[in-house]
């Protein structure tokens, strides 16, 4: 079963695959977020299906959006391939790499993406998602990772290099949190699903193949069974560190073949991306630079005086 959000942005409705045709879900819920899947969401959506009380819906030419909306946490984990690792110029970690996104660097997987104003080195990551579908704390085994997963999606972990590394300033977070550096999508797929695709090997999302390329040059091309930690040691992991709340976001990490390695150019203006996970999609983002909205002069003065001035 395959969950999405149609529509243009900030009105997408909520939608179902159920293996041979899209559904409306808006007789169910308002939208895909976490109270929906706290509310035991996909098992309702399963019964709506057998009841056929969701009418058909006709998807041709509509815009995907992100499978979930605005989640209140998106977690990463940096270096989780072990050949990523090394053409970064690190050793593999000894425990999982944790940094945290912004909830308003989520897109639609064929967004277009703004070059952030002054970037040098925009890169692309392609990484398997997991949407948490319920909370999450404290596990005592990653065995019951399952019991809190409510499916996976494709995104595209995008960086910018030089702030991340050159500028941090002994942290990631610079470089991560650009507005629309997390395109997701274009569908939520349940776990049962994604574990029957074809290579996968049968749990928590292992052996899905993961691929990027660059106007239509190949990048990356490697499968979840190189992951250092797995999706139920890292949603065990993290659960003893933090919540995570239904409809939060996990990005289990990027496999080589990065402009980081120093072997391809940074993204430019005009640059077309597509990431793909062999079950769960394929994205395409076009890459255009930035340039102020038209009216906005930008803000100057004296902000800290509490007057709202432009720059």
């Amino acid at each position: 079963m395959k969950l999405a959000r149609i529509g243009t942005p900030g009105q997408e409705r909520p939608v179902v695959h159920d293996g041979a045709a899209w559904h409306d879900l808006s007789p169910l819920t308002a939208d895909i977020d976490g109270a929906f899947l706290a509310a035991d969401g996909v098992a309702r959506t399963r019964a709506a299906l057998a009841a056929g009380t969701l009418p058909p819906v006709d998807v041709t030419g509509v815009r995907f959006g992100a499978p979930v909306a605005r989640p209140s946490a998106v977690v990463c984990v940096g270096m989780n391939y072990a050949a990523h690792a090394a053409e970064s110029g690190s050793a593999p970690p000894e425990r999982p790499v944790i940094f945290l996104k912004t909830p308003n660097t989520v897109a639609g997987p064929d967004d277009v993406v703004t070059i952030p104003r002054g970037s040098r080195k925009t890169d692309w990551e392609v990484e398997l998602a997991v949407l948490i579908g319920r909370r999450a704390s404290y596990l005592d085994s990653p065995g019951e990772a399952r019991d809190v997963i409510a499916g996976y999606t494709v995104a595209n972990d995008l960086s910018e290099r030089a702030w991340q590394i050159e500028e941090s300033g002994g942290q990631w977070s610079k470089g991560k949190n650009a507005p629309g550096f997390t395109p997701l999508g274009p569908w939520l797929v349940t776990p049962d699903e994604a574990d029957a695709t074809p290579g996968a090997a049968g749990a928590f999302g292992a052996g899905l193949r993961l691929r990027s390329w660059v106007n239509g040059e190949p990048r990356q091309d490697s499968t979840t069974s190189d992951l250092i930690f797995g999706v139920d040691v890292l949603v065990h992991t993290l659960s003893q560190y933090l919540a995570l709340e239904p409809g939060d976001v996990l990005l289990t990490g990027t496999p080589e073949g990065v402009a980081l390695s120093g072997r391809f150019p940074y993204l430019t203006p005009g640059d077309v991306v597509e990431v793909e996970i062999d079950g769960l999609g394929r994205q395409r983002q076009e890459y255009v630079a930035w340039a102020r909205p038209a009216g906005d002069a930008g803000f100057t003065g004296n902000a800290a005086a509490g007057t709202e001035v432009r720059a």
